[in-house]
């Protein structure tokens, strides 16, 4: 019988849960998104995903060097694995505006940006980059249907990138517009809504050039809608699930082609009734934003949860009987991105062996600055 490729063969040496990433799996994705995009230039991948400094390095040695993070600590881990410009995707509040001149400082030969969506965020930015080394590269944060951030394609918008491009201290570097909404599973109703979307984003942008602004660059795309804006050869495109993967992403969109690149290894710690299985798969190693199931065991995946608490995961399956306290089962998270974000450290698997740890480094809030 041919051995599964998660399956470890030491996996007695790992305490569990444990988080595993595949490094050959991962670099088959990476692969693929250059395949998709057609020329790394046109990636500005997502780092909240994985965020790790590593799997930045692949992303380099592919040609890729512009990345989006979600954090100021994921910002100085992606600059320091060699990244060459790194966008904070969340507009900078409170002394975040600090951090990133610090960071500029840190990093002086590498372009940092940020979104904004206010004009006091950018008078606020612009106060606190008057006189540094170099601007702030500073992008319009555009809602298109998210509802989350950013300011709708509108007059007012106009007036925020007018700002942005008088205002001392600070570079209009383009359009930020994040389709993260998009989660249609058919394809031809994905591409509908899509054009829908961005439909008005790029008026405004017409509008903008057609009064003399400079509009550098437009950032789009989430992971279900990648593929849609790499044909399109004018943006930037940040998919970040893509690296990893998960079953919610696999299961609503297989049109995709990515493969799963980060399990959980758990345990039965207990057999509490004849259809019942206890795994140490609880909140703390799992994600819980998604709705049940939140883990899919590899080796029965029709298993139900009956409960989830912080350090438990009750299933209820009519093979609990084919398991012993103690066995190893694999599972694959439904949301990979805040999974990875609950451990330390990733266990690197190669040729069926687990062979060393990764640092999760950019899952703290701040690092050095």
């Amino acid at each position: 019988m041919t051995t599964p490729w998660y399956e470890i063969v030491n996996a007695s040496e790992i305490p569990s849960p444990a988080l595993l990433v595949f490094p050959d799996r991962i670099a088959d994705n990476l692969q693929h998104m250059v395949e998709i995009a057609g020329d790394p230039e046109h990636l500005r991948p997502h780092v909240k995903t994985h965020k790790l400094a590593e799997v930045v390095r692949m992303q380099v040695d592919l040609g890729i060097h512009r990345f989006k993070c979600a954090t100021i600590a994921e910002m100085e881990m992606t600059l320091g694995a060699g990244a060459k410009d790194a966008l904070l995707a969340y507009q900078p509040v409170g002394p975040n505006g600090a951090r990133l001149r610090a960071l500029t400082e840190m990093f002086p030969k590498a372009t940092v940006g940020a979104v904004a969506d206010s004009l006091d965020v950018v008078k606020a930015l612009g106060r606190e980059f008057s006189g540094a080394a170099r601007p702030l590269d500073l992008y319009l944060d555009i809602d298109c249907g998210m509802h989350r951030t950013g300011i709708e394609p509108s007059r007012d918008a106009a007036d925020v990138y007018k700002a942005i491009c008088v205002t001392e201290g600070v570079t209009p570097a383009g359009i930020h517009a994040y389709d993260g909404h998009n989660h249609e599973s058919d394809l031809a109703a994905r591409r509908a809504q899509w054009e829908l979307d961005f439909k008005p984003v790029l008026e405004l942008r017409s509008t903008l050039e057609s009064q003399g602004h400079s509009v550098p660059t437009l950032i789009a795309s989430g992971s279900p809608t990648f593929p849609l804006h790499a044909k399109c050869d004018d943006r930037q495109c940040s998919p970040g699930t893509t690296v990893l993967w998960d079953f919610g992403y696999s299961d609503k969109f297989p049109d995709m082609g990515f493969k799963w690149a980060a399990l959980l290894l758990t345990r039965v710690i207990s057999k509490p009734g004849p259809n019942r299985l206890c795994l140490d798969l609880g909140h703390k190693a799992v994600a819980a934003d998604r709705p049940q199931p939140r883990a899919r065991l590899m080796e029965i995946p029709s298993a139900t949860p009956v409960v989830h608490s912080e350090e438990h995961l009750m299933v209820e399956t009519a093979k609990a009987g084919q398991f012993n306290v103690g066995d190893c089962l694999y599972a694959i998270p439904a949301h990979v991105c805040p999974t990875v974000a609950l451990h330390d450290t990733a266990v690197v698997v190669e040729d069926g062996q687990a062979k060393e740890r990764w640092a999760i480094e950019a899952r703290q809030r701040r690092l050095t600055v």
